[in-house]
């Protein structure tokens, strides 16, 4: 079977006006990342990234230490992630104090957003939101799809922790909720290796972190 290798960005710049770039964190583990697969001699012959900026800056920064990736990438837009502070906009009146909570107080985000996700989960948010739970899913779905039909034997995807949540979620035939907890749980510059043929993809490992195991890099240990 061929294999796929799922990496979560880079720490992007939460906090900032503009989340999707690389904070100076995140363009360090990326690079690590490129010398870890380097050391062990991974090899990729397809490399696939969302839309987003943070993908690209990750997939660039693999690069820089990792020789002979392809130059050229597949761009997909199923691997975006959903646009959290559109949910978060979306709330309705008997839910608005989530998003307050976050103005008054920052670390409050992730236990917010957990909050959120499940609401948009459960539908209440399809009013308002743009884009719905299911259609999400879907796009996650063709993603997928497209990778499984490629042709590739080894193909490195750069993409962001909701969509690698609702990937494996979707593999383990696992409810919504399963989803969202693997979503906060999926650190910066992981990877989460699966093999897949046109059938099918199987799991092998979830959310690794090798290239950020030495002790001197737990602070790079991040999830934003």
């Amino acid at each position: 079977m061929a294999e796929l290798y799922l990496i979560r960005h880079g720490q992007a710049s939460f906090g900032t006006d503009n989340y999707d770039r690389l904070s100076e964190a995140g363009e360090q583990q990326s690079l690590w990342l490129g010398e870890h697969f380097a050391r062990i001699g991974v090899r990729f012959d397809h490399v696939v990234t969302g839309t987003l900026r943070r993908h690209a800056q990750t997939l660039d920064a693999i690069r820089r230490t990792l020789p002979g990736l392809p130059p050229e990438r597949d761009v997909h837009a199923g691997l975006d992630e959903y646009d959290f502070h559109a949910l978060f906009a979306a709330l309705p009146d008997e839910h608005r104090s989530l998003a307050e909570a976050v103005k008054r107080d920052p670390r409050e985000f992730f236990k917010a957003l957990r909050q959120v996700l499940h609401l948009w989960t459960e539908g209440a948010l399809d009013e308002r939101a743009p884009e719905t739970w299911s259609a999400f899913q879907r796009r996650v779905a063709d993603a997928r799809a497209a990778i499984q039909q490629s042709g590739a034997q080894r193909v490195l995807v750069v993409t962001s922790g909701g969509v690698i949540g609702s990937f494996v979620q979707q593999l383990l035939q696992a409810p919504a909720a399963t989803a969202i907890a693997l979503n906060m749980q999926i650190r910066n510059s992981s990877v989460t290796q699966c093999f897949f043929n046109r059938e099918a993809v199987q799991l092998s490992s979830f959310n690794g972190i090798a290239h950020l195991d030495d002790p001197q890099r737990h602070a790079f240990q991040t999830y934003g």
